[in-house]
């Protein structure tokens, strides 16, 4: 399939400009002030007064979803297979929660090959709270080297529901992480649900002055309430992920806040889409419950440019360019240039997503799906 943007602005070389986007495959083959081409079949988008930006990256979805936490009845259902397009993520990286019992690694495999099979770009972590791990092969590293979609693991800290692991844990951990990562070329992160305990990041702080475990390989998240050890860790070279809520101005200010003072690139935005969100009281009793919306993350990204004033380009960069390079995907992901991946969103004036691409195939126009997912009405 070919297809040719017309009419759209794109923000090239410092600036927005208009031009065209030619689509050859699942790659842009060319961005130019004006592209003459025909080709027999070829798709013709005039996105007249819209601006085009690259497909999001979610890097904490619970695609087989979340919770639990106050019984069976609190289990969040699987993440719909239209929910990211409508969304606009078309990268996105599922993992496993509180519940690691009656959900497994396999299931999460198998339901990230789904979005694939889709067309979107989907990668999991093996892992969930508990130590040791769940795993589909016995074995984290197993399991990253030999699973095509696995790229590290997930664990929790500084959280009641967690194992409460000791230093040493996490450092063997993060270092079968690490090597895996080496071995198979993907990132080999350990990604670390952070709650609301005493602790913070402290050990992770302690572990990367004492060992010799890159900073990169820790991608500390649900950082907003732990604002000051999250610059902290920017400031030593770390990644620091902040939690799209439902309340999308707070999140907004929070992130606002962390573009302003931590290094550039170093700040990323996820959505722990479908995830559970419990609330608990002092005693650590769960009094509401409710989930996480992967819609979140355009959400904040629009109370970035309409109530922060942040630039368009500066408000889709924590979702864009900083998780991609955080994944290893840059340039092939989080960016608009010949050569890439052809994962693009068009923004209508009211920066509302008008359509979607994903490896070049159109999965939303004007708002409306241009595939049938299989058992949804």
């Amino acid at each position: 399939m070919i297809t040719l943007i017309k009419n759209v602005r794109a923000y090239q070389n410092g600036t927005w400009k208009e031009g065209e986007i030619l689509i050859a495959g699942d790659r842009i083959e060319a961005v130019a002030e004006k592209i003459d081409c025909a080709f027999p079949g070829m798709q013709v988008i005039d996105a007249e007064g819209m601006r085009c930006i690259p497909g999001y990256l979610d890097q904490h979805v619970h695609i087989t979803g979340g919770g639990g936490e106050g019984g069976f009845a609190n289990q969040v259902p699987p993440l719909p297979l239209s929910a990211p397009v409508r969304a606009g993520v078309t990268t996105l990286v599922g993992l496993l929660g509180t519940d690691g019992t009656t959900r497994s690694v396999e299931s999460l495999v198998a339901r990230a090959k789904a979005f694939n099979e889709l067309g979107l770009t989907a990668f999991c972590l093996t892992g969930a709270y508990e130590f040791p791990s769940p795993t589909v092969t016995g074995s984290i590293k197993k399991d990253i080297v030999m699973i095509r979609e696995c790229i590290g693991v997930k664990i929790a800290i500084s959280d009641h529901r967690s194992m409460n692991m000791e230093k040493r844990d996490l450092v063997w951990l993060a270092s079968q992480a690490r090597q895996a990562g080496i071995l198979s070329g993907k990132p080999g992160i350990t990604h670390l649900h952070t709650g609301s305990g005493k602790a913070e990041l402290d050990m992770l702080f302690d572990i990367i002055e004492t060992t010799e475990i890159p900073i990169f390989n820790f991608r500390p998240t649900h950082l907003g309430g732990k604002f000051e050890a999250a610059m902290r860790w920017t400031e030593m070279g770390g990644y620091a992920d902040f939690t799209c809520g439902n309340a999308h101005a707070e999140t907004a200010g929070i992130v606002a806040r962390a573009l302003e003072r931590a290094p550039e690139g170093l700040v990323t935005m996820s959505t722990d889409g479908n995830g559970s969100f419990p609330i608990w009281n002092e005693k650590k009793e769960m009094v509401e419950i409710g989930a996480g919306s992967i819609a979140n993350l355009h959400g904040v990204v629009k109370s970035l440019v309409l109530d922060k004033g942040l630039p368009l380009e500066t408000a889709v960069a924590p979702c864009t360019r900083n998780v991609a390079k955080a994944l290893g995907l840059y340039p092939q992901k989080g960016c608009i240039a010949p050569g890439s991946d052809a994962d693009l969103i068009l923004l209508d004036d009211a920066l509302s997503i008008d359509t979607v691409v994903a490896h070049g195939k159109t999965m939303l126009r004007h708002g409306a799906l241009q595939f049938r997912a299989n058992f949804e009405n």
